[in-house]
């Protein structure tokens, strides 16, 4: 396996984001001390919720809220959850990994990309 400096990788995770539509800004880290709600992202050019997600490449996407069959989502937005794995039973971090190689089965739930959902809103940029 090839072993990539610190540039190269950058550089090669970045190519993949612009690809993937991987350009989320990542979720802010919540202070411990802060008990306040943390309301769920959303869209600025829909006004949709949105989840957005770190990737297996390290850069962050945004997806949909909801799961749709693989035959109703175009392949380039088709996204998986797949949980870190722990010495524990209980999940406690996920990453999205792109849908690629071998097709689902068209009645397999996958995750859109918000993109491909996202209409924006009459009034506003």
């Amino acid at each position: 396996m090839a072993k990539l400096c610190d540039d190269c990788w950058n550089r090669l995770a970045n190519e993949m984001a612009e690809v993937d539509g991987a350009t989320a800004a990542p979720r802010p880290d919540p202070d411990p001390d802060d008990v306040s709600w943390i309301e769920s992202p959303i869209c600025p050019r829909c006004g949709a919720l949105i989840r957005v997600y770190p990737t297996n490449y390290d850069r962050w996407v945004s997806l949909a809220t909801v799961e749709l069959p693989a035959k109703d989502v175009p392949e380039a937005f088709r996204w998986r959850l797949t949980p870190l794995p722990t010495r524990s039973r209980i999940a406690t971090d996920t990453v999205v990994v792109q849908v690629r190689g071998v097709d689902p089965l068209p009645s397999e739930p996958v995750v859109p990309a918000h993109r491909m959902m996202c209409v924006p809103d009459r009034d506003g940029p």
